[in-house]
C-alpha cells in the first residue's frame, strides 16, 4: 500500500512540474517612457530671436521628445522606441534615424547586450557586454505613480551612453584629441546620472543604457535629456516575446562609434573637396 501511494504521489508531482510555468517566462511586464532633451543653440542661437528660437525647437520636437518600450522579464528586457512621424512634415527623420538607439536587448544574467543598428541603409548587430555602472545609493525617496523609489547616482563616461549617436561638434573635438595625443591621455568627458527605481519591481532593468539596479529605474536624468516612466502593466494578458535582434553584421560598440565617426569625416572631407 505504501509503495502505491509513493508511486502516486511521484507521478502527481511529475505532472505538476511538467505543467508549472517557467518563472522567468511567467513573471513579464512593460513599462513606457517618455523622454524630453532640451538643446543648447550656443553661439548660433545668440543671434536667433525668441520666436526664431521656437520655430526651432518646434521643427527637431520629434528628436527631443521620444516615446519607449521596455519589455522584460526577470533575467531579460528589450528597449524600443515607438514609430513617430515627423510633427512638422508628416514625415520620418531620415537624418535623425542614421543616430538614434535602436531596438536594445539587455540580458542582466549573462551581462550581454545586443542592439540593431541601421546607419545609411546598411544594418549591424552590435553585440557587447553591459556597461558597468557604479551606482551610489541614496536615501531620498520620491512617489512615481503608485510606486515608492529611491534615488542613485551614479558618473558615466559620456561616450558610452553616446555611442550611436554622432554630432559635428563631436567630430571637431576628436580631431583636436588626435592632433594633441603627444601631450598624454585624453581626458575623458563625464556624465553624471540621476536615476529613480523601485523596489516594488524587483528586476535590475532600466530604459536604455540604465541597468543594475535592485529595482525597475522608472526616471533618469543624464546631462540633457530626462527618461521618465508613464506607465506600468505587469503580466500582460498576451505573452511578451523578449528576443535580441538577429539581423546585420556583427560588431562591438567601439568599432561601430568608429564606424560612423570615420563615415562622417569622409562626407565632410569630400564636402570640403568639391567646394574647393
Amino acid at each position: 500500500m505504501k509503495l502505491i501511494l509513493f508511486k502516486i504521489s511521484t507521478l502527481v508531482l511529475l505532472l505538476l512540474l511538467s505543467v508549472s510555468p517557467n518563472p522567468v517566462q511567467e513573471f513579464q511586464g512593460q513599462a513606457y517612457y517618455s523622454s524630453k532633451s532640451t538643446m543648447e543653440l550656443g553661439n548660433w542661437g545668440a543671434r536667433l530671436s525668441e520666436a526664431q528660437k521656437k520655430d526651432v525647437q518646434a521643427r527637431l520636437k520629434n528628436r527631443l521628445e521620444k516615446t519607449y518600450v521596455l519589455n522584460f522579464n526577470k533575467e531579460e528586457s528589450l528597449f524600443i522606441e515607438e514609430d513617430k512621424l515627423d510633427a512638422m512634415s508628416g514625415a520620418t527623420d531620415s537624418w535623425g534615424q542614421n543616430f538614434t538607439q535602436g531596438r536594445q536587448y539587455k540580458n542582466v544574467k549573462e551581462n550581454a547586450l545586443v542592439q540593431s543598428q541601421e546607419f545609411y541603409g546598411k544594418q549591424f548587430l552590435v553585440k557587447d557586454k553591459l556597461q558597468a555602472i557604479d551606482w551610489k545609493m541614496g536615501t531620498e525617496s520620491k512617489q512615481i505613480g503608485k510606486y515608492m523609489c529611491f534615488k542613485a547616482t551614479a558618473s558615466i563616461p559620456t561616450a558610452e551612453l553616446t555611442w550611436y549617436n554622432f554630432s559635428w561638434g563631436e567630430l571637431r573635438q576628436s580631431d583636436s584629441k588626435e592632433s594633441d595625443l603627444a601631450d598624454g591621455e585624453p581626458e575623458v568627458n563625464m556624465t553624471e546620472v540621476e536615476a529613480w527605481y523601485t523596489p516594488q519591481i524587483p528586476v535590475g532593468h532600466g530604459p536604455s543604457e540604465y541597468w543594475g539596479l535592485p529595482g525597475l529605474i522608472l526616471e533618469v536624468s543624464a546631462g540633457n535629456t530626462t527618461l521618465l516612466c508613464s506607465k506600468i502593466v505587469m503580466n500582460p494578458k498576451e505573452t511578451i516575446k523578449i528576443e535580441a535582434p538577429s539581423k546585420g553584421k556583427e560588431i562591438t560598440k567601439n568599432a561601430y562609434k568608429e564606424t560612423i565617426t570615420g563615415k562622417m569625416k569622409e562626407m565632410r572631407n569630400n564636402r570640403g573637396r568639391r567646394r574647393g
